[in-house]
């Protein structure tokens, strides 16, 4: 039985018309406790010009896996404000923060220690350039464009590719990217991961109306297939500058002694995906290298050249909490 969860654009967009009268729509959007995305509008009175002017909110935390049924309120307190691809005009998505009603953050609030640790080094002014790979199913749990039953031919000519028999979603690609640009980025520190986790509401909100899935599962697919990972581009301004190769490699040897402890927090069943092959490190090594996609740190070939750039962290998984 096929199942069809596609918006109607066309019968949606007259509602859309009309006139909000002077309200504002806010999406309150949060993280789960399974790391999935959840989202409830409220309605303003005026659209605020700050993050401040918010005010909180509450969800049924025993539905999402974040309190008990007993004590189930979980107190939502807007952290960043974006403009709203979707309803556009005053309307706005806000990623809010998760406390529990006695003041402190909740279990699954990673925002609020990374909010403390971009304060503190924030006179080092990171960067972070996040790949988020993902991968898109049908509404019957098929690989969009994969045919029904079977496997496609071997990797190689759907990179970067064109044309209709390589070339899978790119409606749902093409839409995205313009939500980004008119909702996100660009942004330093803790920003990152507010910017991040937004663009995968996007992403999961975008392809609802092409009535397709987003899989950030790092191995969605088992077999000889290159998995989906969130490789993070890192700089500091002391990596920008001249010389700034020098800080790159002396932060690599910091982070050659801590690889275990970075993996731990670098997605849930990221051993599928760092097997030492399919252009990843594996798991257990830490290893280095100048325009080497089979290492865990890869340094650009045009940063070795220039003396001064950035490095790629290639462990995290898809699904990591940015």
């Amino acid at each position: 039985m096929s199942i069809s969860n596609k918006s109607n654009t066309d019968t949606l967009a007259k509602y859309l018309a009309l006139d909000q009268g002077g309200k504002v729509q806010a999406e309150y959007i949060w993280i789960d406790g399974d790391g999935g995305l959840r989202a409830k509008t409220k309605t303003l009175d005026q659209k605020p010009t700050d993050v401040s002017q918010l005010p909180e909110w509450n969800f049924d935390g025993s539905s999402t896996n974040q309190a008990p049924g007993d004590n189930s309120d979980v107190l939502l307190r807007p952290a960043s404000i974006f403009k709203d691809p979707f309803r556009r005009g005053d309307n706005i998505l806000v990623l809010c923060e998760c406390y529990n009603n006695d003041g402190t953050p909740n279990k699954t609030n990673y925002r609020h220690s990374c909010a403390k640790i971009m304060q503190t080094y924030t006179d080092c002014h990171p960067w972070f350039g996040i790949e988020q790979e993902y991968t898109l199913f049908d509404l019957e749990n098929n690989v969009l464009g994969w045919p029904k039953g079977g496997f496609p031919g071997p990797q190689g000519p759907y990179y970067c590719s064109v044309g209709a028999n390589v070339a899978f979603g790119r409606d749902i690609v093409e839409a995205h990217y313009r939500a980004c640009l008119y909702a996100v980025g660009p942004c330093e520190g803790i920003d990152m991961g507010d910017h991040l986790w937004m663009a995968r509401f996007l992403l999961k909100r975008v392809a609802e109306d092409f009535g397709a899935v987003v899989s950030f599962h790092p191995k969605p697919i088992k077999g000889d297939w290159n998995g989906a990972g969130c490789h993070t581009n890192y700089s500091t301004h002391a990596m920008r500058e001249e010389g700034g190769l020098k800080a790159i490699y002396d932060a690599i040897d910091k982070m050659s002694t801590r690889h275990a402890e970075h993996i731990a927090v670098y997605g849930e069943d990221n051993d599928q995906r760092l097997t030492g092959h399919h252009e990843t490190g594996h798991i257990s090594q830490f290893s280095f290298g100048v325009a080497n996609r089979g290492a865990s740190i890869r340094i650009p070939r045009h940063v070795a050249a220039e003396g001064k750039g950035y490095l790629e962290d290639r462990r995290p998984a898809s699904n990591i909490d940015p």
